[in-house]
C-alpha cells in the first residue's frame, strides 16, 4: 500500500526538484447572476485584500480576477478567478495560514460581520468549476499583465487522450511561432496549460493555451504588423498538428483584479 501512494504522487507531481520550477494555477470559473454583478464585484474587492496578505505571507504567488466574453446568463461563465502557486503541493493542499491572512486584512472586523460578510460570498456567485493546473510552456518577454490586459483562453481536449502529441505540436510547431509574434508585438505572451485535476475519459478539456494582449487593439490590429511569413512545411505540420485536439471552446478574458 505504500508504494502505490508513491506512485500516486509521483504520478501527479512528478520529480519535486523539477516541479518547484513550474507554474501551478487553478481556474475557478464563476457563474454570476445579472443582478448580482454589483455584490459579486464586493465580494472579491473583499476577497482582494485576503489575497495581499497571502503572498505577503508567502502561501500564494498571486491571485488575479478576469471578466470572460461572452458572459451572458445563457453563455458559459461570465468571470475567472486564477491563484498562482510554484508549488503542486500548497495548490492542491491549500497550504498556509488563512486566520493569519483574514486577520492582517480586516484586523477590526467582529466574527459576525465576517460570517455575514462569507455568507453574501456565497449568494453573490456559484463557483461553477474548479481546475488545477500545470504551465509547462510559455514564451518569453517582459509582459507584467497590467489591468486591462485581453487574453484568450481556449480550452482544448487532447484526441484520443494523446497528451504527448498534442503538446509535442504546441511546443515544436505554435510556441516557436507565437515567440516571434511577441518578438515582433503582434501580441505579448501564450502559455500552455495541463490539467492536473480533473482528469479521465470524460472531461470537457485536457489543456489550456493563453494567448495575451495589452488591448484589444493589438489583438484585432496585430496583424497590420508584418509578421513571419509561413513556409509550405510549417503549415503542412500545422494542418497535422490541428488534428491533435479539439478546440471545445474560446473566452476572450479582461483583467480587472490583480494581486502579485
Amino acid at each position: 500500500m505504500k508504494n502505490l501512494l508513491i506512485l500516486i504522487a509521483l504520478m501527479f507531481l512528478g520529480n519535486s526538484v523539477i516541479a518547484q520550477d513550474k507554474l501551478f494555477l487553478i481556474f475557478e470559473f464563476m457563474k454570476v447572476d445579472n443582478e448580482q454583478e454589483a455584490a459579486y464585484m464586493e465580494t472579491e474587492s473583499f476577497w482582494e485584500k485576503i489575497h495581499e496578505q497571502r503572498v505577503k505571507n508567502g502561501d500564494i504567488l498571486g491571485w488575479d480576477l478576469w471578466s470572460l466574453q461572452p458572459g451572458g446568463e445563457n453563455d458559459g461563465y461570465q468571470y475567472l478567478t486564477v491563484t498562482l502557486y510554484n508549488d503542486p503541493v500548497k495548490m492542491m493542499s491549500n497550504a498556509g495560514n488563512f486566520e493569519s491572512a483574514l486577520k492582517a486584512a480586516y484586523p477590526k472586523m467582529t466574527e459576525a460581520e465576517l460570517n455575514k460578510t462569507f455568507n453574501n460570498t456565497a449568494k453573490s456567485r456559484d463557483l461553477a468549476k474548479r481546475v488545477y493546473l500545470e504551465q509547462i510552456a510559455t514564451t518569453k518577454g517582459s509582459f507584467d499583465m497590467p489591468i486591462g490586459t485581453i487574453t484568450g483562453i481556449n480550452l482544448m481536449k487532447a484526441s484520443d487522450g494523446n497528451y504527448e502529441k498534442y503538446e509535442t505540436f504546441e511546443t515544436e510547431i505554435f510556441q516557436p511561432m507565437a515567440q516571434k509574434e511577441v518578438d515582433a508585438g503582434i501580441r505579448e505572451s501564450w502559455d500552455l496549460m495541463r490539467y492536473m485535476l480533473p482528469t479521465g475519459s470524460d472531461v470537457y478539456a485536457t489543456h489550456i493555451t493563453a494567448d495575451m494582449y495589452k488591448d484589444y487593439n493589438q489583438l484585432f490590429n496585430g496583424g497590420t504588423v508584418v509578421g513571419p511569413e509561413l513556409s509550405e512545411d510549417q503549415i503542412k505540420k500545422i494542418q497535422e498538428g490541428l488534428t491533435t485536439r479539439d478546440l471545445k471552446y474560446k473566452y476572450l478574458a479582461t483583467l480587472i483584479k490583480k494581486v502579485r
